[in-house]
């Protein structure tokens, strides 16, 4: 950063602080920002004032919203039977988008990870159970990432729905392991959505 200019020094940090984005991907953006025309910064500055003010989590699936409810809960076209537990909100667009599923979802956010302190009250997982005991729920199609968090995640909510009256199956293996929903195309997740199967315990 340079040390000399603490306003430019401070975007640079804040900038930093996104995920993904390090010192030198920061200093660039920061110099973009400086080149920028002064409306396009401005148009910038309150589209994140705007999301921040407006945007929040539904209460019901925990999706993005810009009101209590998203637009997918209130859409009376969904298959209310059929539950699409994911983990982050990303996710849920990267299944949307594929246009092969029509039901309902519900974003964890996160997956199951021991080493970082995450168990399941840190995850929406108590508010997924009581969606399942109000909602008349058939099929819970568990889609978490194949990465080993969302592994142990996707065995963690069967086992807790063993003794449910419910159908819960896994997306297909389409999707490479090791993989995030969020950077897979959405012919390749279509494919996982048709092929997901039922979760067999012995």
């Amino acid at each position: 950063m340079l040390g000399s200019l603490p306003t430019f020094a401070r975007l640079e940090a804040e900038l930093s602080k996104l995920p993904g984005i390090g010192g030198k991907t920061a200093a660039r953006l920061a110099f973009h920002l400086l080149r920028t025309n002064e409306h396009d910064v401005t148009a910038l500055a309150d589209a994140l004032l705007e999301m921040r003010r407006n945007v929040r989590f539904c209460r019901r699936c925990f999706h993005i919203a810009e009101s209590d409810v998203c637009g997918i809960c209130t859409q009376d076209s969904r298959d209310k039977q059929r539950l699409c537990v994911v983990q982050e909100p990303q996710d849920l667009l990267a299944i949307e988008r594929c246009r092969a599923y029509n039901g309902l979802y519900h974003v964890l956010h996160g997956a199951l990870s021991p080493l970082d302190g995450i168990g399941p009250d840190d995850l929406k997982i108590a508010q997924l159970m009581e969606r399942l005991d109000r909602e008349p729920i058939e099929e819970l199609i568990l889609a978490t990432n194949f990465t080993v968090e969302g592994e142990a995640t996707a065995l963690y909510l069967a086992h807790l729905c063993k003794e449910r009256k419910l159908r819960v199956t896994r997306l297909a293996h389409g999707i490479p392991s090791g993989s995030d929903l969020e950077y897979i195309d959405a012919g390749t997740v279509q494919q996982a959505v048709d092929g997901r199967r039922e979760l067999q315990f012995k």
